[in-house]
């Protein structure tokens, strides 16, 4: 639902908690006036939260309140990044899509680039240990789900030849304040040629040529998670972990009781990390197991 231009997401069951449906990457303008345009609209909402924005890291509302964070990598040019930012290493791996054949080039919203991401979206059933959600869409949901904020986005793809291999959307926000990898993403099968460091790389100078200070790819770290190959390609990528505030405002009895009891977070969030790891890893097995049996019947 749209509330004060912003689109807005409510889900649970028990407990319905409303926020922006890219919070990652928008921001609320107003809170007090988004509150009370909540508490009108005709929609059972326990708890509404919001992520205060960029750059200001100190809480500015009295509203109660938990961190949470951003991968954030500050951009003044791309030559500073190039040789200040990154290491060796990654500036070789940014190198070698040139290197292998890889062309990188902003590149229009049409019909040929809408197949090639679904043809990217279905390579693989299962990403990093557990089931891709994108795997198995019709190509016009995942039409439909591109052209969002076609306005204030930009699409960026990696070739070999004439094939799509990699690409990724960055959705700059209204206010210039920052820019945000929405998606990112490359064939499993090119590897080896590193398309998606020369992705990232394409959107510094991006960021740089536009005089966007900030690039987001989302969290750094997502709930308890120690460390994991994506939070290792973000840090060598220079992208830091930013902590804002991140606002929990009770607009029912039920959300108030909701939030200091603890059900607004996720059940993984209650977990220790030592057992959520060797989880994740017992999940990894499993699809690897069942995905090895499905293609050998």
């Amino acid at each position: 639902m749209l509330i004060c231009g912003k689109d807005i997401h409510v889900g649970g069951r028990i407990v319905r908690i409303a926020g922006l449906a890219d919070d990652t990457y928008e921001y609320v303008d107003n809170p007090e006036v988004t509150i009370d345009s909540l508490r009108d609209c005709g929609v059972r909402i326990d708890l509404f939260t919001f992520m205060q924005r960029l750059p200001d890291t100190s809480p500015k509302y009295t509203y109660p309140m938990e961190w949470d964070n951003l991968a954030v990598l500050p951009v003044s040019t791309f030559d500073h990044w190039w040789t200040k930012q990154i290491n060796d290493k990654t500036r070789n791996m940014a190198r070698r899509a040139g290197k292998k054949g890889v062309t990188i080039r902003e590149v229009p919203i049409d019909d040929a680039f809408v197949r090639g991401v679904w043809t990217i979206y279905n390579e693989c059933e299962v990403r990093q240990g557990k089931p891709f959600t994108h795997y198995g869409k019709e190509i016009e949901q995942v039409r439909l789900e591109l052209g969002t904020f076609l306005d204030r986005s930009v699409f960026i793809g990696a070739y070999l030849d004439d094939t799509l291999i990699g690409f990724a959307k960055v959705h700059c926000h209204g206010a210039r304040i920052q820019a945000g990898l929405v998606s990112i993403l490359s064939v499993v099968q090119h590897t080896d040629k590193k398309p998606t460091n020369a992705l990232v790389a394409e959107a510094v100078r991006y960021c740089a040529a536009n005089g966007i200070p900030n690039l987001v790819y989302s969290r750094f770290s997502d709930g308890n998670k120690e460390g994991d190959s994506l939070m290792e390609f973000k840090e060598h990528n220079g992208f830091q972990r930013v902590n804002l505030p991140r606002y929990y405002v009770p607009l029912t009895p039920v959300g108030w009781a909701a939030f200091r009891l603890g059900m607004h977070r996720r059940i993984a969030d209650h977990i220790p990390e030592p057992v959520l790891a060797k989880l994740r890893d017992a999940r990894s097995l499993w699809y690897a197991i069942k995905l090895n049996v499905s293609k050998n019947k």
